[in-house]
């Protein structure tokens, strides 16, 4: 189903409710990290067809201990499969409410060009009549410049700067 056109609004009160749950989470979950681009790389990933492995190798961990060195730690392990299992369950939901709040901005974002480019329309018609409306004009029409003159640097430039060549 499409949506229609989007009327809202959200209180600053609102707003701060928000950032104070998604500060809540952040604080139920202390052990978050960042990793580098470097470290990603270095990580090796986990997903659906691996978890099913990980698994198995608890269930064998845990039914061999004797063949494991000692420094082999089966409940740490067992710990990082199960929190795996849950950081995955949440990241669902959260991927869920990121992607709700991506294509509302999306399309909040695309009324408001649509309703801010039928203003300058209307602006640039106006001020040929309309003492005073020309600097409006001219201010709003600074966007439409810079696309123009950034698609035309772009079209002057593609075969010679040394960009994707096949």
């Amino acid at each position: 189903m499409g949506y229609s056109n989007i009327d809202a609004t959200l209180s600053e009160a609102d707003v701060q409710a928000v950032k104070d749950h998604f500060a809540g989470i952040i604080s139920k979950l202390p052990f978050l990290i960042n990793l580098t681009v470097p470290e990603r790389r270095r990580t090796t990933k986990t997903g659906p067809v691996s978890m099913s492995f990980v698994e198995n190798a608890l269930v064998t961990a845990r039914d061999n201990k004797h063949i494991l060195p000692s420094t082999f730690d089966t409940d740490v392990f067992a710990r990082d499969v199960e929190l795996f299992a849950l950081l995955s369950e949440i990241q669902t939901v959260a991927d869920s409410v990121a992607s709700q709040i991506d294509d509302t901005r999306l399309a909040v974002g695309g009324e408001a060009m649509q309703a801010a480019t039928q203003t300058y329309k209307y602006v640039k018609t106006a001020a040929k009549t309309t003492p005073g409306l020309r600097p409006a004009a001219e201010k709003l029409g600074e966007r439409f410049d810079k696309a123009k003159r950034r698609k035309g640097a772009e079209e002057s430039g593609s075969g010679d700067s040394g960009g994707n060549q096949g």
